[in-house]
C-alpha cells in the first residue's frame, strides 16, 4: 500500500489489520500513509530509514530538527494504545523507551531511537540477561500507577468467569482438572490484585540496546496490579533455546527464583499471579479453537514452587 508522498505500508501489517478486522480496521490502514505524512509535517520530522512494522503497529525511523534520532510509531487506537501511551508518560523513560511526543486520537507516538538490531536476548549468560531485565522491571513497578488504567482484579474475575465453558473444551481430563487448579489458587487471591504499574509484556525481545542506558524496555500493555502477574514473559522468554536445554524446568526455576529475590515478592504470592497468566494463556488459547493446554505452559506450571 502505497502513498503520493512514497510511504509503502508493509504487506504484512495490511494483512494483519485485514484479514480479520472490520470496516474501522479497514479505514484506519487505508488511511495510514496520509496519516503518516501529516505527522511527518506537523511534528517537523525526516525519515531516517526504511519502514519496519509488528503484527499491530508501524514504525517510522526518523530524525527530529535539531538532527536527534526518533521513532514515529503508530497503531490502532484502542484500550491498549491508550494504556501504553498513560504508561509512558508516567514512566518518563525511567527504565523504558521516552515519549517525546504522541496524537492519541491517531494512535501515535514520537519516542527516542533505540538499537532494534540488539535485544537483551543477544546476551549469553542467561543469569545476566534476567538480571538486567529484573533491574528495569524493579524500575517500572516503582513508579505510583496513574489513573486510567485497567486494574488486575477485573482482569482476573473476568478471567475465572470464562473458565467453566473453557474447562468443557478440553477433552484432556488432566488438562482440565489442571486449569481448574489454576483457577482455584487465583481464586484465592482475586480480592488482592495489587497496586503497581505493571510492563505485561517484559520478556527479552522487549529489552533494546541503547544510547541512553544500556537497556530498555519497549511495548508495554500497562496494567495495576500485583508484581507477580509480570513474571510470566520473562519465565517463558526465548522458549526455543530454553527447551533445547534439554531441563527447561531448572532454568525457569532458576528464573523465578532470580526474578522474585531482585524484586523482592513474596513465593507464593508471586507463583499464584504466575499461574493466572498461565490460565489467561491459555484461555486466550482456547479462544483459537485450540483444545489442549500448551506443553510450555505446563511447564512453567510445575517448575513453580507449590503454592
Amino acid at each position: 500500500m502505497g502513498s503520493p508522498q512514497g510511504i509503502e505500508v508493509p504487506a504484512a501489517l495490511v494483512a494483519s489489520y485485514t484479514r480479520n478486522g472490520g470496516e474501522g480496521e479497514r479505514a484506519w490502514i487505508a488511511r495510514l500513509p496520509a496519516l503518516v505524512a501529516d505527522l511527518l509535517d506537523r511534528w517537523e520530522l525526516e525519515r531516517d530509514g526504511g519502514l519496519a512494522s509488528g503484527e499491530a503497529s508501524l514504525v517510522v525511523p526518523v530524525r527530529r530538527t535539531d538532527g536527534t534520532r526518533a521513532a514515529l510509531k503508530l497503531q490502532m487506537p484502542r484500550e491498549e494504545t491508550t494504556a501504553a501511551l498513560i504508561g509512558l508518560r508516567a514512566w518518563n523513560g525511567d527504565g523504558i523507551v521516552r515519549l517525546l511526543d504522541h496524537d492519541p486520537p491517531n494512535g501515535a507516538s514520537l519516542l527516542e531511537r533505540l538499537d532494534d538490531s540488539r535485544t537483551l536476548a543477544s546476551v549469553g549468560d542467561d543469569d545476566v540477561a534476567l538480571t538486567t531485565l529484573a533491574g528495569l522491571m524493579a524500575r517500572l513497578h516503582s513508579v505510583p500507577a496513574p489513573e486510567g488504567l485497567r486494574g488486575l482484579g477485573d482482569v482476573a474475575r473476568d478471567m475465572l468467569a470464562s473458565v467453566p465453558a473453557a474447562v468443557a473444551a478440553l477433552p484432556d481430563p488432566e488438562d482440565r482438572q489442571r486449569l481448574q487448579r489454576w483457577a482455584s489458587a487465583v481464586a484465592e487471591l482475586v480480592g488482592e490484585p495489587g497496586d503497581r504499574m505493571l510492563h505485561w509484556d517484559l520478556h527479552y525481545g522487549n529489552v533494546l540496546a541503547a544510547e541512553r542506558e544500556p537497556w530498555l524496555a519497549i511495548d508495554p500493555e500497562p496494567l495495576v496490579g500485583d508484581p507477580g502477574f509480570d513474571l510470566w514473559p520473562a519465565l517463558d522468554t526465548g522458549w526455543e533455546r530454553l527447551h533445547a536445554t534439554g531441563d527447561a524446568p531448572r532454568v525457569v526455576r532458576r528464573r523465578f527464583d532470580l526474578l522474585t529475590e531482585a524484586l523482592g515478592l513474596d513465593r507464593r504470592r508471586a507463583a499464584v499471579w504466575t499461574l493466572a497468566r498461565l490460565l489467561q494463556n491459555t484461555l486466550w488459547d482456547i479462544e483459537d479453537r485450540r483444545t489442549a493446554i500448551d506443553p510450555s505452559q505446563t511447564v512453567v506450571a510445575e517448575a513453580l514452587p507449590r503454592h
